[in-house]
């Protein structure tokens, strides 16, 4: 992954941020070795993991470039996706803009999953929500100040989405391939019951969002 990113960071003077959310295995013996290799990586120590959200929100307020965008770590994404989003970003020639992947590829169990979540969600918020956890998400820096109530957990990305969508930020999809992982494993998806007990908390979320706002 990371030499991927070398590859075209002259292309795109930009940084890499790593963010080590509350790792308990060999992740933080890596940091000095990567660092020193590649010299646009920046690591972000979290301490105790508050949550899938929390690390995000922690790595995007530590940016520094004028637009920042976060995808997956795990290569269940293609980190070239990043590029895609960049050239997106620079035809459409935008500032108030998000740029979202599309998520091709999937098992139909968790298409089935994802589409039932989207068109509940659609109706609580009041605006059309679509693939709401596919990733890389892509945004200007500016936007970040409007991030006044992020979720610490997994709902960080509909909280993004519904932000955007609500001040009428320009969204633009483009597609992407989502595998199974190569390696690893979900801490949540890993039986039917688990992903109703997602999508039933994924949905008291969306109410509460609801009576927030998108301030």
């Amino acid at each position: 992954m990371l030499q991927i990113f070398s590859d075209f960071i002259g292309k795109y003077p930009a940084e890499l941020i790593l963010v080590d959310n509350g790792s308990t295995d060999e992740t933080p013996r890596m940091k000095d070795e990567l660092c020193g290799s590649y010299p646009f990586v920046r690591w972000v120590t979290i301490k105790e993991n508050k949550g899938y959200g929390h690390g995000i929100f922690t790595g995007i307020k530590s940016a520094s470039g004028k637009y920042i965008v976060y995808t997956h770590a795990d290569l269940q994404t293609d980190p070239q996706d990043v590029e895609k989003a960049i050239l997106l970003c620079k035809q459409e020639g935008k500032t108030n803009i998000l740029i979202k992947g599309c998520r091709t590829g999937r098992n139909p169990a968790a298409v089935f999953f994802s589409r039932g979540l989207e068109r509940v969600s659609s109706l609580i918020l009041g605006t059309q929500l679509t693939e709401i956890n596919a990733q890389p998400n892509l945004f200007p820096a500016e936007l970040v100040g409007l991030l006044t109530n992020p979720p610490n957990h997994w709902g960080f990305d509909l909280y993004l989405y519904y932000i955007t969508a609500k001040r009428q930020f320009n969204i633009k999809r483009f597609e992407v391939a989502f595998p199974d992982r190569i390696s690893g494993s979900s801490k949540w998806k890993t039986s039917v019951f688990s992903r109703f007990k997602l999508s039933f908390r994924m949905l008291i979320y969306c109410i509460l969002l609801k009576k927030q706002g998108p301030i």
